[in-house]
This record gives C-alpha cells, sequence and structure tokens, in this order.
C-alpha cells in the first residue's frame, strides 16, 4: 500500500496549488511558478536534478488542469507523465552476477536478434536491440538472466501497456479499461489520469450553476468510523457545493430496475451482466465486444442520482466523489446521456477541501438516503444482495445463479466462460477492483481498516427496504436505462 507514499505527496500538492489558485482565479497568471513553488531548489528533492524534477511537476500540473501532460493527446484519461517514466529500467532483462561468463555462451547462441554479446565478467544485453522474447532466460543454465517486469505493465490486467523505443511506457487506449490499477503500482509515479478540478471549482463559483456533490457508498467507512455521510454533506456545503445527494440511493433505483431487467432475462433464458462498475463495462466492450448486448440497459447508481437531480433542476452540475478512476471514463467516454458531469477521486476533492480550509468532521448517522443494500453496492456481491433483495421485495422468488466476479482476473475467466457458452451461472455481476468499489485505485484506507469502519457504520442505518426506499421519490420523471449519446 505504501510503495508509492512518496508520489503521493507529491500527487497532493499539485493538486493542492492547482485548487487554491483555481479559487483564487489566477491559474493562469502563477501556472509556470507552481513548478518552482514546489521544487525551489537549489538541490533536488526526489530525482537528478531540479530541472527534471520541475518538468515532472509542469506535467502533473497540465494533469491536473483536465489535460494531456504532453501535447500528444490520445484521450484517455489515464496518461503516461514520459519525464517520469525515463527513470525506470529500459530492458525488462538483465544479466546478473549469477552470470559465469562460461564458454557455452548458451544465451547468445539462443538470440536470435544478435541482443547479447560477451562481456569480460558477464554477457551483456543490448535493450536498443532486444525484443524481450525471453529465449536467453530460458538457456543460461545459471539462471542468471532476470525478467525485470515493470510494474505498470505486470498490474495491468488487460495488457494495454508497452514501451516505446526509448522505454517509455505506453498505454493502448484501444485496450485500456481505465481501472487505474497502473497509476499506484508505478513507483515513479509516472501515471496519472487527468482530473475535473478546475472545471468543478470554477462551477462553484459560478452564480449561474447549481452544483450537487453526490458520495459515493464506498465512502463509508474510508475515513473511519464516525465520518458519516452527514460529515460529507456539511463539508460538501462548507466548500460551496448547492445541494448533496448520497449515491446509495442510487443503489437502490439501479438494484430495483435491474431485478427487473434480470427477471425477464431469465424468463427468457438469456444471460446479462452487470452495467455498474464501468471498469468492467470498459472490458466487455473492447475485449468481449461480441458480448456488449449482454450488458444490463439499467443506468449506474452514479447516472440514476444525476438523472433525479437534473429531473428536478435543469440548471444542475453533478459531480460524483469516489475511489473509481473508471467512473470518470463513464462520463468521458461513454456518454451516457444525464450522467454527472464531472468526477472527483477521494484525492481530488480532498485537495479542493484543503485549499477551502474545510475539514471532515465526525458526526451522527441521522443523514441517510440509501438503503443497507444500496449502501453495500460498493463491496463485491453488494449488487447480486441487492438485486435479489428487490426480486424478493416485489414477490417473486427466483432461484437465479449469479457469478460475483472479484477482480480483473475473475472478469475475464467469467466472461471467456460465457463467450465460449460455458457460463453455469445465470448472470454476471463484475468488479474491475477486487473487494468492489470499496478497493478502488484511489481508496484513502486500506481494505482491513476500512471493513472495521464500514461494518460499524453500516450497523447503525436503519433496515428501510429498496422498493419502499425509492417509492419516495418521483421515479416517473426520468428514464432508468441507458441512452448513450
Amino acid at each position: 500500500m505504501y510503495a508509492d507514499e512518496n508520489v503521493i505527496k507529491i500527487k497532493h500538492a499539485v493538486l493542492l496549488e492547482v485548487a487554491k489558485a483555481a479559487f483564487a482565479g489566477n491559474l493562469d497568471e502563477i501556472r509556470d511558478d507552481i513548478p518552482f513553488t514546489l521544487i525551489p531548489g537549489p538541490t533536488p528533492q526526489f530525482r537528478c536534478c531540479i530541472y527534471k524534477e520541475r518538468e515532472i511537476i509542469r506535467q502533473r500540473v497540465r494533469l491536473a488542469e483536465g489535460k494531456a501532460p504532453s501535447a500528444n493527446d490520445d484521450g484517455n484519461i489515464i496518461q503516461v507523465i514520459s519525464s517520469a517514466c525515463e527513470d525506470c529500467p529500459i530492458s525488462s532483462y538483465t544479466v546478473t552476477e549469477n552470470c559465469q561468463n562460461c564458454l557455452g555462451k548458451a544465451c547468445i547462441n539462443a538470440c536470435k536478434f544478435g541482443a547479447i554479446e560477451a562481456g569480460r565478467l558477464r554477457s551483456h544485453i543490448d535493450p536498443q536491440k532486444c525484443k524481450e522474447c525471453g529465449r536467453c532466460a530460458q538457456a543460461c543454465p545459471y539462471n542468471a538472466i532476470a525478467h525485470l517486469k515493470r510494474p505498470c505493465k505486470f498490474s495491468c490486467p488487460v495488457n494495454a501497456i508497452t514501451y516505446n523505443e526509448y522505454g517509455i511506457s505506453v498505454i493502448d487506449e484501444s485496450k485500456c479499461i481505465r481501472c487505474g490499477k497502473c497509476i499506484h503500482s508505478c513507483p515513479f509515479g509516472a501515471i496519472g489520469s487527468k482530473t475535473y478540478i478546475v472545471d468543478v471549482i470554477d462551477a462553484i463559483k459560478s452564480e449561474n450553476k447549481h452544483v450537487y456533490a453526490m458520495v459515493a457508498p464506498a465512502a463509508e467507512g474510508q475515513f473511519g468510523a464516525n465520518i458519516t455521510m452527514n460529515s460529507w454533506k456539511k463539508a460538501m456545503q462548507a466548500v460551496g457545493f448547492n445541494g448533496f445527494v448520497e449515491v446509495a440511493l442510487g443503489g437502490d433505483m439501479t438494484a430495483a430496475y435491474e431485478a427487473d431487467e434480470w427477471l425477464e432475462a431469465y424468463e427468457a433464458g438469456e444471460k446479462k451482466v452487470t452495467s455498474c462498475c464501468p471498469g468492467f463495462v470498459n472490458m466487455v466492450r473492447k475485449h468481449y465486444p461480441e458480448l456488449a448486448d449482454k450488458i444490463s440497459t439499467t443506468v449506474s447508481p452514479m447516472c440514476a442520482v444525476s438523472r433525479m437531480i437534473k429531473a428536478k433542476d435543469p440548471d444542475a452540475v453533478t459531480v460524483f466523489i469516489g475511489p473509481c478512476v473508471a467512473k470518470k471514463s463513464e462520463v468521458h467516454d461513454q456518454k451516457i446521456e444525464g450522467n454527472a458531469d464531472y468526477v472527483l477521486t477521494f484525492s481530488e476533492i480532498r485537495a479542493i477541501m484543503k485549499a477551502k480550509g474545510v475539514q471532515l468532521e465526525a458526526d451522527d448517522t441521522s443523514y441517510q438516503e440509501g438503503s443497507v443494500y444500496g449502501k453495500r453496492f460498493a463491496n463485491s456481491g453488494g449488487v447480486t444482495a441487492a438485486v435479489i433483495e428487490s426480486m424478493k421485495e416485489k414477490g417473486e422468488d427466483v432461484d437465479c445463479k449469479v457469478c460475483k466476479a472479484n477482480g480483473a482476473a475473475e472478469c475475464k475467466k467469467a466472461l471467456l466462460l460465457m463467450k465460449a457458452g460455458k457460463l453455469p451461472e445465470n448472470f454476471i455481476e463484475g468488479m474491475a477492483c477486487e473487494g468492489g468499489c470499496v478497493g478502488g485505485p484511489s481508496s484513502y484506507n486500506d481494505m482491513v481498516s476500512t471493513k472495521k469502519f464500514r461494518d460499524d457504520l453500516l450497523s447503525r442505518a436503519d433496515d428501510r427496504k429498496i422498493r419502499d426506499n425509492i417509492a419516495n421519490y418521483h421515479m416517473e420523471t426520468f428514464e432508468m436505462h441507458r441512452k448513450e449519446q
């Protein structure tokens, strides 16, 4: 968890400076000064020289503004900070001290690209010629050639990361599912996501816009057992948001409508997959496009709440807050009508709060808009539990079987079985992050501590039913099924 702790400090420092400047309205004037503010010199703090450090900060500032770090922008919300990536080892195969400089030279003989030559003490691999086929490592009788897997490439569940001729990581936008696993896996902090910080602050400052904060169910437990949804509501009001909604309410809405959709599919003998995890949806569409029609048309809890707000207030600007990077993709890439306008991760909203001098304060649990089932949408298996509960509340006792795919690896396995026509279950609940949303890449706390705090908070929630809860809202005023632009 702490592999990138120093990177996170730098990232947060940049976000804070950008947030303060956005509130002050002088970002254009001080943008070029931020690298010098954070890296005053004359000695470097974490790289070879202050000039490289300042260039990294400059590129991070661009990300914080919602731009690509360089002039080349492929549209992906996840971007490589090239100046930071340059320090990563270029060759993934390296000769260790175990090399005996033997006469047989099995490594040299095995290489088909002339990338290995004999040295005075050991063989040497030329990274410019190496094609990373691994034949040399397999041939060495002393196991003296090590395969150094870059953390970013190793962490990517869909093999979307490669390297260019200069050894800089490259993200294949056509494969990337925006799960964000690579962001915190890189010990150099060379991968980040574009943010909506400036857009959100500008909206808050505008006199003509009504800005609503929508906080994810995964927030409960992230910041301790006494930071409740009431804590979030008051903090967001202090920041300047005009309204606040707990997205667990959207979980109830999605569960009720997805239950109806699943029942219809079950009776027709069809299989379905969930639509609430954008990382999972991206995986289906990009890697299993033949299964795209199996995605539930019921919108995600985030979209449901956004549509509800906009049906009531046409001038509303909706901002989702949670631990998920892929939610930015749901807004930016999937372009579902009526969805949230902006998405902020916990680190990004904390920068906004700090810029305004606002903190989350301990409070009671008197504010509640979602059932416990809606709140547990953030946990792996939570969607299934909510949908089945909604079926029961409707009086339907259906023996449907659900594959609860926890994490990207399990999602891939389940989709492969579905593609091959061998999935034994009727439905797939797909969560790209292990543990569900609570294990998202921008989570604030570790999952063990979060679970303890979260269970405590949820034990204090009332026992309202899903369908009784949404009956209190004007569901007829907005559409609960997907309409993509």
